[in-house]
């Protein structure tokens, strides 16, 4: 008997990233709709995620929080769906790589703009993104070699960067460069990304207005 797949969320956060790959690996998964400063915060979450934070899954006995981690996690788990290099495989660096330079380079960088914080240019050393134009370089560098970040393959980084390069243009965490834009594009037409962007919105149209925090 296949071990049940739960997922926590709320709609309008970063669980976004990981419907879509949920919809990517096509396995059956339960949906626990939580709320900010209610539910999140309440102690039979937190025992899944001390932090109060979603997204977060649980596999049989196995909970995952983290969106680049649960990409990851599932793209491990479910195989058959072929959206990881195997062990072993050359692109299996490259893969590492651009999962993890989005879930750190990046969103450090693009937090710390948005509250309008600058590295002073002799502080550069001590960030361990530098500083944000070499972020955004670096990135506009990985999507414009192909089709999708590793060889000539979708895989889970392409759901976890192309999600976060999406929020980015559409929030100005990110700079609108062409090269983001054309991968933006040729990744929001995939079924699965469609179907989970179908779903989120619903479920953000059917809930309350939340106060802010």
């Amino acid at each position: 008997m296949a071990e049940e797949l739960t997922f926590y969320t709320h709609p309008m956060s970063r669980g976004r990233i990981v419907r879509w790959m949920l919809e990517e690996i096509g396995q059956p998964y339960r949906t626990e709709l939580l709320d900010y400063g209610t539910t999140m915060k309440a102690p039979a979450y937190l025992s899944i995620n001390p932090m109060g934070k979603v997204p977060a899954i649980r596999h049989g006995d196995t909970v995952v929080t983290e969106a680049a981690a649960i990409c990851a996690y599932l793209a491990d788990a479910f195989p058959e769906a072929r959206l990881a290099p195997p062990s072993g495989d050359r692109l299996r660096g490259p893969y590492y790589r651009w999962l993890f330079f989005v879930a750190g380079p990046l969103e450090a960088a693009a937090a710390n703009k948005i509250m309008g914080f600058a590295v002073p240019e002799e502080r550069e050393r001590m960030m361990g993104y530098g500083r944000f134009e070499h972020v955004m370089n670096a990135l506009e560098t990985a999507v414009s070699r192909g089709e999708y970040l590793v060889g000539d393959r979708f895989t889970a980084a392409d759901v976890y960067v192309g999600s976060h390069i999406d929020f980015g243009m559409q929030f100005g965490t990110l700079e609108k460069r062409p090269a983001f834009e054309q991968y933006r594009q040729r990744l929001s037409i995939r079924p699965a990304a469609l179907r989970a962007k179908e779903i989120d919105d619903a479920l953000t149209a059917q809930r309350p207005v939340e106060p802010a925090n």
